[in-house]
């Protein structure tokens, strides 16, 4: 027993030196076990039960991100649907999955996902967008889309998808890596972008004011009373929001330690005039979904309320919004849908705010949701996208100026542009950069 106290005691010691020595606070060590943990029981989770990858590419993927991750004990469920991971002992987490609304991580107290009454909704043989049948391919469009892809992957990319739709119609898709047209791919903060439409639909409704208060109770007293929806929306809410993704850090924090997200950014401090500075921040995506839940009765009404104005109107056929433990969509991270499911989002976007014969937002809301913001130093994003205008210089030089995209982690990217009528969807696993003008460029060029 003396002899493993020592052991582990010695194993710390080297971690907080090794720590320091890189640069890190003690912090880092303190948070990085319940982080390793958590990012490895979700993850994990979620690409088995919801992607439905083999526990190995599950795993494969995660360690991406970090050696650290590569030291986790892992155990899956397959009976339960559930994946425990534990680091040295120091730390054990548990994701467990619920049909329709994928995994979240579980904590003592919080048993809000399991009580809520949830449905499936048939998959559809209709036309894209109204369901999945997509028709005869554009041979050239769809072999330069498998010519990129085999490109990318040869180059170690881990692109999963590929799709182009044009004029309303998907005219050419590629899959690899596992990954095919029925398969829910994670889009990281592309779900930010799906977030902002669910906002838009109550606004469309006449239930939310996007430039007013977000009512926030712990708000009302302080500078924080001045932020308006509108500044969150575009990220110049002015919260001293971190998005570093370290051990520690504010947006690891929300995401893999804290059973709600949006309570844990609820706290943080003002630290510019609402609308001066852009700030990047997941935290303000999940303030956005509270908003969601709380204008639409909590719980229950939150789900029913997406199902019917948002996942039912688009038609999705293989889409899961998951839920953390409070029952809160997670508005900034964690939409996991198939390459035409996200294709359906940029064709809602070009018509103006109406699919499959629904308006869901009004066409005003989609210009101004393309808008440059007013900050002082990003103005090339409007109401959860990106856009390619707005700065001194484009963001992509070689595609045209009216281009706006959802992006996310690992490079996921969903390029709408309004002038050609096109929707460009790229899904896969890439660490580092990702050259999307040079590929995207080349699809237009196509056409």
């Amino acid at each position: 027993m003396r002899k493993i106290l020592f052991s582990l005691i010695a194993f710390v010691a080297f971690l907080l030196a090794a720590v320091s020595f890189a640069g890190f606070p003690p912090s880092y060590l303190i948070a990085a076990p319940g982080v390793a943990t958590g990012i490895g029981s979700k993850l994990l989770c979620s690409s088995r039960y919801v992607s439905g990858f083999s526990q190995q590419q599950s795993f494969d993927d995660l360690v991406q991100y970090s050696g650290i991750l590569q030291e986790l004990t892992v155990e899956y469920n397959e009976a339960q649907q559930s994946v425990t991971t534990s680091l040295f002992g120091l730390s054990e987490k548990t994701a467990n999955h619920i049909a329709g609304i994928g995994c979240a991580i579980d904590f003592p107290g919080f048993g809000q996902r399991a009580a809520l009454h949830t449905e499936r909704v048939p998959g559809s043989d209709a036309k894209w967008p109204a369901g999945d049948t997509v028709g005869i391919a554009d041979a050239a469009m769809e072999g330069l889309l498998e010519q990129l892809l085999a490109t990318d992957n040869e180059a170690g990319l881990n692109t999963r998808a590929f799709l182009v739709a044009h004029r309303g119609r998907v005219i050419a898709e590629a899959y690899g890596q596992g990954a095919g047209s029925d398969t829910p791919l994670l889009g990281w903060s592309m779900a930010k972008s799906l977030t902002a439409i669910m906002l838009a639909n109550l606004e469309y409704r006449g239930t939310l004011d996007l430039d007013a208060s977000p009512d926030f109770e712990l708000w009302q007293h302080d500078e924080r009373s001045k932020i308006r929806i509108s500044d969150m929306l575009t990220m110049t809410d002015g919260l001293a929001f971190s998005e570093e993704y370290n051990p520690g850090d504010d947006a690891t924090a929300m995401l893999f330690t804290e059973p709600s997200s949006s309570e844990f950014v609820m706290g943080k401090a003002a630290l510019h005039a609402p609308g001066s500075r852009f700030n990047y921040s997941s935290g303000t995506a999940n303030l956005l979904a509270r908003i969601y839940f709380e204008k639409t009765g909590g719980i229950q009404g939150n789900y029913d309320a997406y199902m019917e104005g948002i996942h039912k109107v688009l038609a999705f056929q293989n889409s899961i919004f998951e839920l953390d433990a409070s029952g809160v969509f997670m508005g900034s991270s964690y939409l996991y849908a198939s390459a035409r499911d996200w294709a359906r989002i940029g064709q809602l976007m070009l018509n103006g705010g109406t699919i499959n014969g629904q308006r869901i937002m009004t066409e005003d809301w989609v210009n101004r949701a393309t808008t440059p913001n007013g900050s002082e130093n990003q103005r090339a994003y409007g109401y959860q996208w990106w856009l390619n205008r707005g700065n001194e210089e484009l963001r992509w030089s070689d595609i045209p100026v009216d281009a706006y995209s959802a992006q996310g982690n690992r490079q996921q990217y969903l390029m709408v542009v309004p002038s050609l009528d096109v929707v460009i969807v790229r899904l896969g696993w890439t660490a580092g950069g990702y050259p999307v003008n040079e590929r995207f460029s080349e699809i237009v060029r196509s056409l």
